[in-house]
C-alpha cells in the first residue's frame, strides 16, 4: 500500500464535502421568486427547519466556520501540504491534458472496447498524482471558493447598516459574482463525485479518502508519473 493522503488532508476534505453541501442547499434555498431554481416545497422545507431568519443565520455561521478552518489549515499546514496541492493542480500539459479528457470521455460514455472500434486507442496518457480532470475541476473549485469566502464575507458582516460597509455598487457586485461562483460549483461538484465514488475502476482512490492508502497496483496504474517519482525516492511502498 501507498499513502497518498495524509490525516490532515483527508480531515479537510470531508469537512469541505459537508460545509460545501450544506452550503449549496441552504444558498438554493434563500433565492426567491425567478431566482429560485429547484422550487418553493425546497424553500419551505428548510424554512420550516430553520425558519425564515435561522436560515440565513445557519448559512452564515456555516460559511464563517468554513472560512476561518480553512484560513488556519493554510496558516498551518501551507507550505507542507496547501501550497504543493496548488503547484500540483495548476501544472498543466495541454496536449496531453486535452487528449486523456477526449479519450476519458469516450472511455465512459462508450466503454473501452467500443471505443477502440472507432480506430481510439483507449489507453489514457500517463499521470501524476491528479489527473487531468482532477486538476481542472480543482483549479475551478479554488477559484470558486476563492470568490464565494471573499463576497459571502462582504454580504454577510460589510453590506447594510454594518460599520464600516460597502457601496451598493459593490454590494450588487458581490452578490452576482457569489451567485455565479455557487453556479459553477453546482454543475461540478456531481460531476466530481461521480468521478471519484461511482466511476469504474475508482474504487480503491475513493477508500483512500477514509484510509489515506492506495495499492501500489493502482498508483501504478492509475497515476504512473507519481508512482514513477516514488519509485525514485524509494517511498513506493508503505
Amino acid at each position: 500500500m501507498i499513502r497518498r493522503h495524509s490525516r490532515s488532508a483527508i480531515c479537510m476534505h470531508w469537512f469541505n464535502a459537508v460545509c460545501w453541501i450544506f452550503l449549496l442547499f441552504s444558498g438554493l434555498a434563500l433565492l426567491a421568486g425567478e431566482m429560485q431554481p429547484v422550487g418553493s416545497w425546497w424553500q419551505g422545507l428548510w424554512q420550516g427547519i430553520f425558519g425564515e431568519r435561522g436560515l440565513l443565520v445557519a448559512h452564515i455561521a456555516v460559511g464563517t466556520v468554513w472560512v476561518a478552518v480553512y484560513a488556519l489549515y493554510l496558516l498551518v499546514f501551507g507550505r507542507r501540504e496547501a501550497f504543493p496541492f496548488l503547484k500540483e493542480v495548476t501544472t498543466f500539459h495541454p496536449a496531453s491534458d486535452m487528449l486523456w479528457c477526449m479519450k476519458k470521455g469516450m472511455w465512459l460514455v462508450l466503454g473501452p472496447k467500443r471505443t477502440k472500434k472507432l480506430g481510439v486507442d483507449p489507453a489514457l496518457p500517463p499521470q501524476g498524482f491528479y489527473n487531468a480532470g482532477q486538476r481542472m475541476v480543482a483549479v475551478l473549485a479554488v477559484l470558486a471558493s476563492l470568490c464565494l469566502a471573499v463576497t459571502g464575507v462582504v454580504m454577510a458582516f460589510f453590506s447594510g447598516s454594518a460599520d464600516p460597509h460597502v457601496s451598493e455598487a459593490v454590494l450588487q457586485w458581490s452578490i452576482w459574482i457569489h451567485f455565479c461562483a455557487a453556479a459553477v460549483m453546482a454543475v461540478f461538484l456531481p460531476v466530481h463525485i461521480y468521478m471519484a465514488a461511482l466511476a469504474p475502476g475508482e474504487a480503491p482512490a475513493l477508500r483512500s479518502m477514509f484510509t489515506g492508502f492506495v495499492p501500489e497496483s493502482h498508483a501504478e496504474h492509475h497515476n504512473p508519473l507519481w508512482y514513477e517519482a516514488l519509485k525514485k525516492t524509494g517511498k513506493q511502498s508503505s
